[in-house]
């Protein structure tokens, strides 16, 4: 029983230590007999995020995702000008007007502007949407094509 409350003891001394600390900034700017010293320059606004937890929601570079084949709809492809890179984005404004639950890509894979919409595992799904899509005159010339889908974790 004696180890046990000497166990304890040295975790409530340790825990003290650690938590009687403001923050990392100021335990290295502590002086302490026989150590040297160190002095920190920085804004005071980043000292106040220090030890907060912060969230970029939405971000997809900040999310883990995982990437494997499968399928999307391709409701554009256009040249490499500047008026098939608008066109691409007017395509993209369309789909999340009409479908906003669906990721949508536009990128420049040269020589063209693409716009694709969904990440699907299987064929069979993607063409369920597509059919959706086709009913809308905006979307008739749409079609299945293989790439890497994103899939967030």
């Amino acid at each position: 029983m004696k180890p046990l409350y000497i166990v304890l003891l040295l975790g409530f001394i340790a825990s003290g230590k650690i938590y009687g600390q403001d923050n990392i900034i100021k335990s290295l700017e502590r002086q302490e007999p026989g150590t040297g010293v160190v002095t920190i320059h920085q804004d005071k606004r980043l000292e106040s995020l220090i030890g907060t937890k912060h969230s970029n929601k939405g971000n997809i570079a900040d999310t883990k995702v995982l990437k494997e084949p499968g399928y999307r709809i391709q409701v554009y492809a256009g040249g490499d000008s500047r008026n098939s890179k608008s066109a691409a984005y007017q395509m993209e404004e369309q789909v999340k007007g009409l479908f906003p639950e669906l990721p949508v890509y536009t990128v420049f894979r040269s020589p063209r502007w693409l716009c694709q919409v969904g990440d699907y595992k299987t064929i069979e799904e993607a063409y369920a949407m597509m059919r959706k899509m086709k009913q809308f005159e905006a979307f008739s010339e749409a079609s299945i094509v293989k790439t890497q889908i994103i899939i967030p974790l």
